[in-house]
C-alpha cells in the first residue's frame, strides 16, 4: 500500500513546519508550501520531503501549486496552516489594510487551497481537510478585533464545508490552539521580540509549535470513519483567553 500524502501550508516555520516532520516520521509523503523558498529547501534536506513555493493570497500562485502537486500523484489531507496576526489595534483605531490582509490569508487563503485540491481530495477516497483556526476564533479579546474576526471566519469556513461535504469521503478537522509560543508569530504582529516575549511572561509551559503538530497529526492518523469536529487545545496556565495563571518568578 502506497503511503499516504499530505500538503501542509505554512510549512516555513513553526507549526507547519512541525507538523511536515512529525508526518515524515509517520512515513507520509508530504508536501510542503509556504513563501520561503530557503526556509522550504532546508526542511526538504531534513525531512526528505517535497517542496512547492506558494503564497496563499494569490489564486494564480495557489492555482499553480495544486498543478505541481497533482503531477506527483493523489493526495490524502490538506493542512491549511498558513496564517498571520498583524497587530493589536482597538476596532476604533483599525488599520483596515492589515484587517484585510489577515482575511485574505486566514480565510480566503483557507478556501483557495479547498478549491484547488478538493477534487483531488474526494478522489483519493480518504480525503482530510485540516484548519488551523486558533481560540480566538471561538471567543473575542480586546486588541485582537481583526485577527479574531479573520479566524472566525475560517472556524465558520471548516463548519459549513462539513455540512456541505456529509456523505462523501472527505473529513474536515479544525484545531484552535491557545497561546503557542513559537520563534515568529508574535514577533511578526508586535513588531520586536520583547513585546513577543511579554506575552508569554510568567506563563509556565505555553503550547510549542510541536503540540500542535502532534494535536493535527494525531487527528489525521485516526481511522478515516472518526472525525474530530474540533481540538481545542491550550497550556494548562491559559483557562480562558482573559484567564492565565502566570507566575511572577518565570
Amino acid at each position: 500500500m502506497s503511503a499516504l500524502r499530505a500538503v501542509v501550508t505554512g510549512a516555513s516555520s513553526g507549526m507547519g513546519r512541525e507538523t511536515v516532520r512529525q508526518l515524515r516520521g509517520q512515513g507520509w509523503d508530504v508536501v510542503a508550501v509556504a513563501r520561503r523558498e530557503d526556509a522550504l529547501a532546508d526542511l526538504a534536506q531534513e525531512t526528505g520531503c517535497e517542496v512547492v513555493v506558494a503564497d496563499m493570497t494569490s489564486d494564480e500562485s495557489v492555482a499553480a501549486m495544486a498543478e505541481t502537486v497533482l503531477a506527483g500523484g493523489p493526495v490524502n489531507s490538506l493542512v491549511a496552516n498558513a496564517g498571520a496576526a498583524y497587530g493589536q489595534d482597538q476596532v476604533a483605531d483599525a488599520d483596515v489594510d492589515d484587517w484585510a490582509g489577515m482575511f485574505d490569508l486566514n480565510v480566503l487563503g483557507v478556501v483557495r487551497c479547498v478549491k484547488s485540491l478538493l477534487p483531488a481530495l474526494e478522489e483519493s477516497g480518504r480525503g482530510d481537510i485540516v484548519v488551523m483556526s486558533s481560540t480566538a476564533g471561538h471567543i473575542a479579546y480586546e486588541g485582537g478585533g481583526g485577527y479574531v474576526a479573520s479566524k472566525h471566519g475560517a472556524h465558520s469556513v471548516a463548519a459549513t464545508l462539513r455540512l456541505e461535504l456529509a456523505g462523501r469521503p472527505v473529513r474536515v478537522i479544525e484545531i484552535a490552539p491557545g497561546m503557542v509560543a513559537t520563534e515568529e508569530f508574535s514577533r511578526k504582529r508586535l513588531g520586536s521580540q520583547d513585546a513577543a516575549d511579554k506575552v508569554y511572561a510568567g506563563v509556565e509551559k505555553p503550547l510549542t509549535a510541536a503540540d500542535c503538530a502532534e494535536a493535527v497529526v494525531w487527528t489525521l492518523t485516526r481511522p478515516h470513519h472518526f472525525n474530530v469536529d474540533l481540538m481545542v487545545i491550550r497550556p494548562i496556565a491559559q483557562a480562558a483567553q482573559h484567564k492565565v495563571a502566570r507566575n511572577q518568578g518565570l
